[in-house]
């Protein structure tokens, strides 16, 4: 069976391109919005203008992100419809009250406030301003909240039960919302947006730094992205372990799949760092691994018996090298994101932040670290369910509607072509707007020079190579 003769891969690929479309907007605007509210309150207490200016500066390109992630979330869910209609007649007495109600408590003080945190400065005043900004950031964490509990209950499904229909009908909501995997992924979504806007913000600081421009804007905004990434990654590398545990006790099968574990290990599974995953041989070629480091890591002991893929029906095994390279993808990233956040910390404590240009070239290159390690981890949680599209309850093959292939290839085409032509356009006006130093408030030029933000720094009076610390 060829690609384009098989309606369900098509399907799945139409799913998986607009999702990884979307999700990269969403993950930038989530910690862009908190960015701003803390940008706006250290204007307010201080009355510095340059935090007023980087406020301007990305509420702008928070618009253009913000837009481009409801166009693509109002698609996307359009194929629930279409293409997976059935999915959507079992499982829409969960899934549907749910997203309804992302629509009505966050979506909504979203799209209200929005308008203010754009336009209403000088209509409705600081204080009335500021408190649009915040409710604009807490709207975007409720929609997180509200998505994560439904892709959530799909992967370890709770409070349900199954009626004469085979449709699931929530029997507890609070078991529904709060199930067992929502808190491990809200808590790892949540600290990935930050993460992924942190090096964002901290890459355009750098661009800036290394063309020469010290002016406090750019020194600012690259001293708060340091800062950021220097505490979320380690509580990022936390939360990602406790969410391995907890896919382990619910979802052996996808940790399974991440491990490379084709066989069981008795007496301790050894961390498989790199190989090549053969499904067909059953085995991980080439591979280079540590001896009962795996056991360690998911157990907490070295010789503590892990199960492998032998023990799950060949027909209910996730694709093991997606799987198998995502994750080292996501780990790989997040580990350079940690080596970033202590070299900044190493540089900061030196008085050498904004002097150090082998810094601000590592800040550059990782600028985009942050969407390929939630592309990537997204990867890891979908395909890792795989066959299922309820975990253990509903298979993908019996998920779907009854679609020709060449109708879904058709749509897959003219979404490609579509979503390349729109998106890339609204990320290339993003680029060059990053290219820009972020310009100062009208008042403030004619008030006089710009006041330098004096951030926090134990070694702040240090200079190297002719130019001021941190």
């Amino acid at each position: 069976m060829t690609l384009f003769t098989d309606a369900e891969l098509l399907a799945r690929l139409q799913f998986a391109f607009t999702i990884s479309f979307h999700i990269i907007f969403p993950a930038f605007s989530i910690g862009l919005a908190s960015y701003l509210a803390v940008l706006e309150g250290l204007w307010l207490a201080t009355r510095n203008q340059t935090y007023l200016a980087l406020f301007d500066f990305w509420k702008t390109i928070f618009a253009i992100a913000f837009a481009m992630g409801v166009v693509s979330g109002i698609v996307m869910s359009y194929q629930f419809g279409t293409n997976w209609s059935v999915f959507s007649d079992k499982a829409g007495p969960v899934i549907g009250p749910l997203m309804g109600y992302e629509v009505l408590s966050a979506f909504f003080l979203e799209a209200g406030f929005l308008g203010v945190m754009l336009f209403g400065r000088e209509r409705v005043g600081p204080g009335l301003h500021f408190l649009a900004t915040l409710m604009v950031a807490f709207g975007t964490l409720m929609s997180a909240t509200w998505i994560l509990s439904v892709n959530s209950w799909m992967q370890t499904p709770d409070g349900y039960a199954i009626n004469a229909a085979g449709q699931f009908i929530p029997v507890d909501w609070w078991k529904v919302i709060f199930n067992p995997s929502f808190p491990y992924r809200l808590v790892h979504m949540v600290l990935a947006a930050y993460l992924t806007t942190a090096l964002v913000v901290g890459a355009v600081g750098a661009w800036h730094l290394l063309k020469g421009d010290r002016d406090p804007r750019a020194k600012t905004m690259f001293s708060m992205a340091m800062a950021m990434v220097a505490v979320t990654a380690p509580l990022q590398i936390v939360a990602g372990d406790a969410h391995g545990l907890n896919t382990l006790e619910h979802q052996p099968a996808k940790v399974m799949a991440m491990e490379g574990h084709f066989d069981s290990h008795p007496d301790g599974a050894p961390l498989i760092l790199f190989g090549l995953p053969d499904q067909e041989e059953r085995r991980v070629d080439y591979q280079i691994a540590i001896p009962k480091l795996s056991s360690l890591i998911l157990k907490h002991d070295l010789n503590a018996p892990l199960a492998g893929l032998d023990t799950i029906p060949d027909d209910r095994e996730p694709p093991v090298a997606t799987v198998f390279w995502s994750f080292r993808v996501m780990v790989g990233l997040g580990m350079l994101m940690l080596a970033l956040g202590l070299f900044s910390l190493w540089h900061r404590l030196r008085g050498t932040l904004h002097a150090s240009r082998a810094l601000h070239r590592f800040a550059l290159m990782m600028g985009p670290a942050g969407f390929v390690a939630v592309l990537a981890g997204w990867i890891t949680t979908e395909v890792g369910r795989q066959p299922w599209t309820i975990y253990g309850l509903l298979l993908t093959s019996q998920s779907r509607s009854d679609v020709a292939a060449p109708a879904v290839a058709a749509s897959l085409i003219a979404f490609i072509i579509v979503y390349f032509l729109v998106f890339g356009a609204g990320t290339f006006y993003i680029l060059r707007l990053m290219k820009r130093l972020p310009q100062l408030p009208e008042q403030d030029l004619k008030d006089g020079p710009l006041r330098t933000v004096s951030l926090p720094n134990p070694a702040h009076s240090a200079t190297r190579g002719g130019h001021h610390g941190a």
